[in-house]
């Protein structure tokens, strides 16, 4: 999560030098490149990252109101068409990383190969992941405690006006 962090930190920041770059008459046409490198590497390494918490690619509705064999069964049907398209990014992934040694990103000459290395990547966090997920629920069980949805103790702002104007 900290490296989705820095990744959208670095391309927050790379978008307003640019904004500056140019507003000043003065553009870095680098920065471009640099952007969209950090805009596509924070995509995938976000998606990787939701994985690993549940958050992305990960179909609850129906496992929710099972219980038993039925649950397990169907979260670790989920898991693993998670895991098919896991492997989908590795193969073709790698496939496309390969022929982007073909292609160059202007103006640096950079091959779009160092973009298309973010999916293969991607796909193995995402397969690592997953099976981490399906080795605990077989482990643990796939039942876990929602956090309940109570909000935490927090006065009313009334009160809080209340108490002030009596200070």
């Amino acid at each position: 999560m900290g490296l989705c962090g820095i990744l959208l930190f670095a391309f927050c920041s790379t978008v307003i030098f640019d904004i500056v770059t140019r507003t000043i008459g003065h553009p870095w046409l680098w920065l471009q490149e640099v952007t969209s490198t950090f805009f596509i590497y924070a995509i995938f390494f976000g998606a990787a990252a939701a994985t690993r918490r549940n958050d992305h690619l990960y179909l609850t509705a129906i496992a929710e109101g099972l219980h038993g064999k039925f649950r397990t069964a169907v979260e670790i049907l989920t898991r693993l068409v998670v895991l098919g398209v896991a492997l989908s990014f590795i193969v073709f992934g790698y496939l496309n990383f390969l022929r982007g040694f073909s292609s160059f990103r202007m103006p640096s000459l950079t091959p779009i190969a160092s973009l298309y290395a973010a999916i293969p990547i991607c796909g193995v966090l995402v397969a690592l992941f997953t099976i981490e997920q399906i080795v605990n629920g077989l482990r643990n069980g796939f039942e876990h405690t929602e956090p309940s949805e109570e909000p935490k103790h927090a006065q009313a702002i009334e009160t809080i006006l209340v108490k002030v104007e009596r200070s």
